[in-house]
């Protein structure tokens, strides 16, 4: 990955559970702000139920874009993705890492490089990259902790 925001919050829920949320895309719009549409376009090959490919239509000032990722899974310790197609983006790496506290709570910990078509000062891609984030984390926290 290139220049990257990375920030970490601490979940009290184990590692699978944490990831369970991660991988439903369908109910992103209801807990990730700036989610309107989560839609698995490519699931499992192998049949499993974590998807390929997820279509999402994002809203998160600065940044408004229709665009697809490819998922790699590690199991429940990690999940990657890259940019498949995007409308403004044109790259969209990231990652969640998840490390057993082992006291029944899980540290996330979220990565993400962006790049957009439009002209952008590296500022505010920096600022799109920590809005994304820390909304993110807080919206997973709480999704995995009340569910």
């Amino acid at each position: 990955m290139a220049e990257q925001t990375t920030s970490s919050i601490v979940i009290d829920a184990p590692p699978a559970q944490v990831m369970a949320v991660i991988a439903d895309f369908e109910s992103y719009p209801s807990w990730a702000k700036g989610v309107k549409t989560a839609r698995v376009v490519e699931p499992d090959a192998l049949g499993g139920d974590r998807a390929e490919q997820v279509y999402f239509e994002l809203d998160v000032s600065p940044i408004k874009d229709e665009y697809t990722l490819a998922y790699d899974w590690d199991g429940d310790r990690e999940v990657t993705w890259t940019l498949v197609e995007g409308k403004m983006l044109k790259a969209l790496d990231g990652a969640y890492e998840l490390r057993d506290l082992g006291n029944g709570a899980t540290e996330v910990t979220y990565r993400l490089a962006l790049d957009v078509s439009i002209p952008l000062i590296g500022m505010l891609k920096r600022k799109g990259e920590k809005i994304l984030i820390d909304t993110a984390l807080k919206g997973l926290k709480k999704r995995v902790e009340t569910h």
